[in-house]
């Protein structure tokens, strides 16, 4: 077909990309063991051409794995000569350094071959609930954190590496659920590579390479193009993120320097690397500023190889944004997360209607239950569970959303499936989105039983948390107000997010999301709209009073406009 495409053959072309990516993510929900897996969805598929540069991701991926992945693979690839690679190989590889930044990330590889040629390289990275070690925030190095897996052939030619295998099944809890979810990444490349083979023959493609060529090289053209439109200059922000237990606060300082159709993000001067689980991989920090640049510019332009090449990043070897091996990272979305809510943080007086104010899902939080049954058997599982979404200029902010990570709730049924726990209580909270023009998102309620009946697991049952918003809230932009903080209770009182918390039969566990920012001034909000957030249970009487200024009557539910308009005008002389 030559060197270029017509545009409609392109678009064609690259929508089926795409949809081949979506069929092998499908694949995952249908043979995943693990509810994080196939409810939460927190995996990514991808493919790159042959030279490891990132073609196509699937629809729904979480951002800090694709964005990681686009570099990583690319190293990966590496670690075996190419002229090796043979058809039937299958990749594992868990490195934190090479990946997603934290052992969990599990990236299986495959090599794909066209009429006896390499074409291309299928990978897929999924977030496996259990990778053994100590699963805590407070773990002072990775050789804590579970298995550590370099890149090793779990199949080669098509033959399994029995040892590889059994090495994993003796360093987790609960083997048959991981071996069940490798073997499901296994199947999703399989299926990446038969649909990407059935195209090449369908079009008459020899190889990938002029698609390749086309696709990165239009990405990158239109991506500089949305980054022109931003004004040059340099926009600094610094900020501050809690460390985990009462640690030591963390100081992020970071620089974006606009010019032209190129963003180079600077964290120079950010904290040093911490003795604790938050530390973040370069890759999992250039995911997140990626993130940010992307979804603000353009969120249409395809993500791969080209759309990254505008967007620099430069961060220090050593700091918490690029921390160096063995530091220990397990919990390193407590920060990474923020990287996206910075870097808007820093182009909001450049570009106010394109970003949104920090969320209280900023970061995620998940939640990590263990021990055994009554009867001995051992469980674990995983949940993540999402905040208030910042507001925009133009909308409220989504209420339980898992931003900037991408991910699903895990329903109360599947919960209580995986796990001998009873849910007593998940509910929206009234009040805890952020008051502004435009109302932050609310957060939830997630309140766990441990059993005391017949059928009560064994004691202790092992609760780890990673989050964070215990002290400061999502605060809000142009005007908006602060969303509600975050809470880890148990039996009422107050735990200790940071480390382990062994339960035992007849004890409550309370998880209290925070809320997102408000934007601008709450007493411009709509008082209709006040009141309707009123009836839903979205704000309460006395904050519709208090934050909007809205006098409604208790009885009827009605806006007393003229007790409105007064007490906003005194609120506004003051």
């Amino acid at each position: 077909m030559g060197g270029k495409f017509d545009p409609i053959t392109l678009e064609i072309l690259w929508r089926r990309l795409i949809a081949i990516v979506d069929e092998a993510d499908a694949s995952v929900s249908r043979t995943a063991f693990s509810s994080l897996l196939r409810d939460a969805h927190d995996y990514t598929c991808m493919f790159t051409d042959r030279h490891g540069r990132e073609l196509a991701q699937g629809t729904f991926c979480t951002p800090g794995q694709a964005g990681a992945m686009a570099l990583g693979v690319k190293r990966i690839i590496k670690s075996f000569p190419l002229e090796s690679y043979k058809p039937g190989d299958v990749i594992i590889v868990n490195d934190p350094w090479l990946l997603a930044g934290h052992l969990n990330d599990i990236c299986v590889l495959s090599p794909v071959f066209y009429k006896g040629e390499l074409v291309a390289f299928t990978a897929c990275v999924f977030h496996h609930s259990d990778v053994g070690g100590r699963v805590s925030s407070d773990n002072r190095e990775v050789y804590e954190e579970g298995l550590f897996l370099p890149p090793v052939k779990l199949y080669e030619a098509g033959k399994l590496n029995e040892a590889v295998m059994e090495i994993i099944r003796w360093n987790v809890r609960t083997p048959d659920s991981v071996i069940g979810d490798i073997r499901s990444q296994v199947a999703a490349n399989y299926v990446c590579a038969k649909k990407l083979i059935e195209m090449m023959e369908e079009e008459g493609l020899k190889d990938l390479d002029d698609l390749a060529d086309e696709i990165i090289e239009r990405s990158e053209q239109s991506m500089r193009s949305a980054i022109s439109k931003i004004p040059d200059g340099v926009y600094p922000f610094e900020g501050l993120i809690e460390g985990a237990g009462g640690r030591e606060d963390v100081r992020i300082k970071l620089e974006v320097r606009v010019k032209g159709g190129e963003v180079e993000i600077d964290f120079t001067g950010t904290s040093p690397q911490v003795d604790w689980g938050g530390n973040v991989v370069y890759n999992f920090t250039y995911a997140y500023c990626f993130m940010a640049i992307k979804s603000s510019m353009d969120p249409d332009i395809p993500v791969n190889e080209g759309s990254t090449r505008p967007v620099k990043v430069v961060a220090p070897e050593g700091t918490v944004v690029n921390c160096k091996f063995p530091a220990a990272v397990a919990a390193r979305m407590q920060i990474g997360h923020f990287m996206t809510e910075m870097v808007f943080r820093a182009l909001a007086p450049a570009m106010p209607d394109k970003v949104i104010a920090p969320c209280g899902g900023t970061p995620a939080h998940t939640y990590i239950f263990y021990g055994q049954r009554h009867d001995g058997a051992p469980w674990l599982t995983n949940v993540i569970g999402g905040g208030g979404m910042g507001a925009s200029s133009k909308r409220d902010g989504h209420h339980c959303a898992i931003f900037p990570a991408n991910g699903a709730n895990t329903p109360v049924e599947i919960f209580e499936s995986d796990t001998p726990l009873l849910v007593l209580e998940r509910q929206l909270i009234t009040d805890s989105g952020g008051a502004g023009r435009m109302r932050g998102g609310l957060g939830r309620t997630f309140i766990v039983k441990v059993p005391d009946d017949d059928f009560a697991p064994r004691p202790p049952v092992v609760v780890a948390v990673q989050g964070g918003r215990y002290k400061y809230p999502a605060e809000g932009l142009f005007g908006g107000k602060a969303g509600a903080r975050s809470k880890f209770l148990i039996n009422g009182e107050p735990g200790d997010p940071s480390g382990l918390t062994f339960c035992k039969p007849g004890d409550v566990i309370g998880f209290y999301a925070p809320g997102g920012g408000g934007f601008g001034d709450p007493l411009e909000r709509d008082p209709e709209i006040v009141r309707r957030d009123v009836l839903f249970g979205y704000v309460s009487l006395e904050k519709a009073r208090e934050d909007y200024g809205v006098v409604i009557d208790p009885e009827t539910y009605e806006v007393d406009y003229r007790a409105t308009e007064e007490l906003r005008g005194k609120r506004r002389s003051r």
